[in-house]
């Protein structure tokens, strides 16, 4: 049980009930998940809008957990825009939850001691195909199996030429989670261990 009571704050936008509620339920999920959760701080910004207001509000959560810096999460509009057509406060509140969840469940497994090794990241890695690169400003987009975009820094390829890369090309990946969402990391080119170019 949360020792700091809930805090909910919305800033640019208007409060609402239901989106109370769902916060307020998905906090409870956490603490099952997490037990030793202490604070939690939830806020919606909506820093900014367009003609057609689609764009969606940002959920900035911090979790308080003992012996650790805050856990933070905050999702952002472009990541809720490459996903939805129509990202709106609902959607945005889930998608920070399930990164948030996410995260705890890594930082579980770590604190019981089952963490990940090194050795392991074969079995964790999924193949997907580059979607789009931008070589001058060092990033790029892969799809998933499951049609999602995963975002991915030309630090993450660990074989290959990140400048070669194409659409459609094949790659392994691990996911993991960043700052703003779900990334791609330990991208390797499918079909080569190393690149002898």
């Amino acid at each position: 049980m949360l020792q700091v009571p809930l805090e909910i704050a919305f800033h640019n936008i208007e409060s609402s009930d239901w989106a109370e509620q769902q916060i307020r339920a998905r906090v409870a999920d956490l603490e099952k998940l997490y037990d030793r959760l202490v604070s939690c701080r939830v806020r919606i910004d909506q820093r900014a809008k367009d003609l057609t207001g689609t764009i969606p509000p940002v959920v900035h959560i911090e979790l308080g957990i003992p012996g650790r810096g805050d856990l933070v999460v905050s999702h952002e509009p472009e990541h809720l825009l490459r996903k939805y057509q129509h990202p709106d406060l609902h959607k945005a509140i889930n998608e920070a939850f399930r990164i948030a969840e996410r995260r705890l469940l890594d930082l579980k497994e770590q604190r019981d001691g089952r963490t990940k090794a090194g050795d392991h990241d074969t079995e964790n890695q999924s193949l997907g195909q580059i979607a789009e690169v931008t070589p001058e400003e060092d990033f790029g987009f892969l799809l998933t199996k499951e049609g999602g975009l995963l975002y991915f820094h030309r630090n993450s390829l660990l074989s290959g030429d990140f400048d070669d890369l194409k659409p459609a090309d094949e790659v392994y990946y691990n996911e993991d989670v960043g700052d703003t969402g779900p990334i791609a990391t330990k991208v390797r080119l499918k079909g080569r261990s190393s690149d002898t170019q």
